[in-house]
């Protein structure tokens, strides 16, 4: 079942980069956008991360806690984040837990073959922790300025 707009925030502990763990319960009282992507250190992955890194003080400013998905192990994380200075946490997802969850872990399709994977998708939630918009199948270009403008129009 995928999160629709108006929908809570999933309490699930995850790791992430770093060694750490993230809950709901620690996001209260901030904004937050959750983007979900493929993989590390691929093509789209990595521009959609540079993306984010490089609004990043925009996202803080605008009070947004930033944070990205893919079902790489912490170790991957590390290498990616040290590898292009990323700047915001990415949480650890091998068993799909937070993507079956936000309905992102899908069938997928490419030159005639079917897989299950993540489906690039980003989701903007408001201080109280309630689904304000998603987008599905992103677009990379641009895409980062239109979340941070979505976010700011939350206020």
């Amino acid at each position: 079942m995928a999160l629709s707009e108006g929908d809570h925030l999933p309490d699930v502990e995850l790791e992430t980069d770093g060694g750490g763990t993230l809950s709901a319960a620690a996001l209260a009282g901030r904004k937050t956008v959750v983007y979900f992507y493929p993989k590390d250190d691929t093509s789209g992955c990595t521009k959609e991360a540079l993306a984010f890194r490089d609004a990043l003080a925009d996202f803080t400013e605008a009070g947004v806690t930033l944070l990205g998905v893919s079902p790489d192990g912490v170790a991957s994380h590390d290498r990616f984040k040290a590898k292009h200075a990323l700047n915001f946490s990415l949480v650890s997802d091998p068993d799909h837990e937070l993507a079956g969850a936000f309905g992102v872990w899908v069938e997928k399709n490419m030159y005639g073959r079917k897989y299950m994977g993540i489906e690039r998708s980003t989701f903007l939630f408001d201080a109280n922790g309630v689904l304000r918009r998603i987008w599905r199948k992103v677009k990379v270009p641009g895409h980062a300025a239109a979340v941070l403008e979505a976010a700011r129009a939350l206020d």
